[in-house]
C-alpha cells in the first residue's frame, strides 16, 4: 500500500468513525448523493471544503471565473501562484478538494449557470448548492432546479451579513419571494471580481473570510440535511425551506425568519416530466437532430422550442438600417459588439436584434451545430409536434459516469 492509498483509507475510515456518532447520519447515503455547487467564490470555497470532509463522493463545480489576488483573504482552496497564473477556480478546487478527501469524485464545469449547464446533469443531482453573487443567476438556478424538481440552498454575504435558504419544488419558490424592486434588478449582473475591485477603491473590503465561513457551513450542513428526508419527514432534523438563517457580525445578532413565496400561477414552477432519451448530441447540426427528433416521434414537422435564449443572426441599426452578421446566442452578442471595430461605438438601444427562438424545418441555418445555437451538453429540450408538447434529453454526450454515481435514471 503506497502514501496515497494509505491517506485514502484512513481519510475513508475516520469519516465513517466520527460521524457514526451522529445518530441521524447515514455514511453510506451521503458517499452515493450526487451534489452540484454552483459558484467558487468565497462561499463556494467554504461549502465545498466542508462537503469534502462530510465524506461525499460525488461533486459537480460550476464556476466560468478565474483565481485573482484578491480571492486569497476569502477563500480556503486557492493560494497565491493560482492568482499568478489565472487558473481556472473550478479546476483549482476540484484539484484541492481531492487533496482533502482522495475519495471523492469530482466533475468541474466551466461555465455560466445561466446556460452552460444541462437539465440532463442537473436532474440526477440529489441537492444544489448556491454560492453566487447575483439574483439573475439564482434565478436562473432556481427555474432549473423547478423544472428538474431538485431542491437547491442559497448563500449570499455581503459585509459582515449573510444569509441561507432552502427551496424545494413544491414548498417554496425564489422567484416568488421576490419584491417589485428586485424584479426590476433582476437582469442586473456584477461579477464579484467587479465588486471587489469597486470595493478596494472605495477603501473598504466586501466580505470577511468569517461570515463566509457561518454562512457555508450553514449552507453545507442545511445541504447534508436535504441528503436525508425520512429523518426532516420524522422530525428528527429540520430544515430552512420556508425559513431565511440571518447573521449579522458587527453586533453579533443572528435569528431564522419565515421566508416563505409558493405562487400557484407562478411560470417558473413548470416541471419538464415525462423526460425521454434520445441519441442526440449537441455536436449534431440542426437538420440532423430535427430528422432524428421526426423519427423518434413518427412525424414530419417538429420543432425545437428555446425557451431560455435565443439564437440571433444578425444586428439591424435602427437609423442606417445597417446590417452586421451575428450568428451567436443572445447571450453572447453583448460581448460580440464590445469587440466589433463598429457597432462597439454606437448605443446598443440603436441596434435591433433580430433573433430565432426556435427550430424548425423553416430555420435558415441547418448546417449549425447544437452547441452553436447555445444548447448545452446533457440539456432537456422541449419539442413541440403536432401530438402537443414533449421533453427530450441528450444523452449522447460526454461520459460523466465516473462522477455521478447515478446516470440512468429518467
Amino acid at each position: 500500500m503506497d502514501k496515497d492509498d494509505l491517506v485514502q483509507t484512513i481519510s475513508s475510515a475516520e469519516s465513517d468513525d466520527v460521524f457514526r456518532l451522529l445518530s441521524w447520519f447515514r455514511s453510506e447515503r451521503v458517499k452515493q448523493a450526487n451534489v452540484m455547487v454552483v459558484g467558487c467564490g468565497a462561499l463556494g470555497n467554504e461549502v465545498l471544503k466542508n462537503l469534502a470532509l462530510f465524506g461525499l463522493e460525488h461533486l459537480v463545480i460550476v464556476d466560468f471565473d478565474s483565481v485573482e489576488s484578491s480571492n486569497l483573504t476569502r477563500s480556503v482552496l486557492f493560494r497565491q501562484a493560482d492568482a499568478e497564473q489565472s487558473r481556472m477556480k473550478a479546476l483549482v478546487a476540484a484539484e484541492r478538494l481531492r487533496d482533502i478527501n482522495p475519495a471523492l469524485n469530482v466533475l468541474p464545469l466551466l461555465g455560466d449557470i445561466t446556460h452552460d449547464v444541462g437539465l440532463g446533469l442537473l436532474r440526477r443531482m440529489d441537492v444544489v448548492v448556491c454560492c453566487v453573487d447575483n439574483r439573475w443567476a439564482r434565478y436562473c438556478l432556481n427555474r432549473l432546479c423547478m423544472r428538474a424538481g431538485v431542491p437547491w440552498v442559497d448563500g449570499g454575504i455581503d459585509g459582515l451579513e449573510g444569509t441561507a435558504r432552502v427551496f424545494i419544488p413544491g414548498k417554496n419558490c425564489y422567484a416568488c419571494n421576490l419584491g417589485p424592486e428586485a424584479l426590476r434588478d433582476l437582469s442586473f449582473r456584477l461579477s464579484c471580481s467587479s465588486v471587489v475591485k469597486r470595493n478596494e477603491q472605495a477603501g473598504r473590503v466586501p466580505t470577511t473570510p468569517v461570515v463566509a465561513s457561518v454562512i457555508g457551513a450553514v449552507e453545507a450542513q442545511e445541504a447534508v440535511k436535504l441528503l436525508h428526508p425520512e429523518e426532516l419527514d420524522q422530525g428528527t432534523l429540520t430544515s430552512l425551506c420556508g425559513k431565511m438563517f440571518y447573521y449579522e457580525g458587527q453586533y453579533l445578532a443572528s435569528r431564522i425568519v419565515d421566508f416563505v413565496g409558493y405562487d400557484a400561477d407562478c411560470p417558473v414552477h413548470e416541471s419538464w416530466v415525462p423526460v425521454s432519451p434520445v441519441p442526440l448530441s449537441t455536436r449534431m447540426r440542426v437538420d440532423e437532430a430535427l430528422d432524428c427528433l421526426s423519427e423518434q416521434h413518427s412525424c414530419r414537422e417538429v420543432e425545437i422550442l428555446l425557451p431560455d435564449h435565443s439564437f440571433v443572426d444578425y444586428l439591424l441599426t435602427r437609423e442606417e438600417e445597417r446590417k452586421f452578421s451575428v450568428m451567436v446566442p443572445d447571450y453572447e452578442v453583448e460581448r460580440f459588439v464590445e469587440l466589433h471595430p463598429v457597432l462597439r461605438y454606437m448605443p446598443f438601444h440603436q441596434l435591433y436584434q433580430h433573433e430565432w427562438k426556435s427550430l424548425d424545418r423553416r430555420f435558415p441555418y441547418p448546417s449549425l451545430t447544437l452547441r452553436e445555437i447555445g444548447i448545452p451538453e446533457w440539456d432537456i429540450l422541449p419539442v413541440k409536434t403536432e401530438a402537443g408538447r414533449s421533453y427530450v434529453e441528450l444523452v449522447d454526450e460526454l461520459n460523466y459516469a465516473r462522477v455521478l454515481s447515478k446516470t440512468d435514471e429518467v
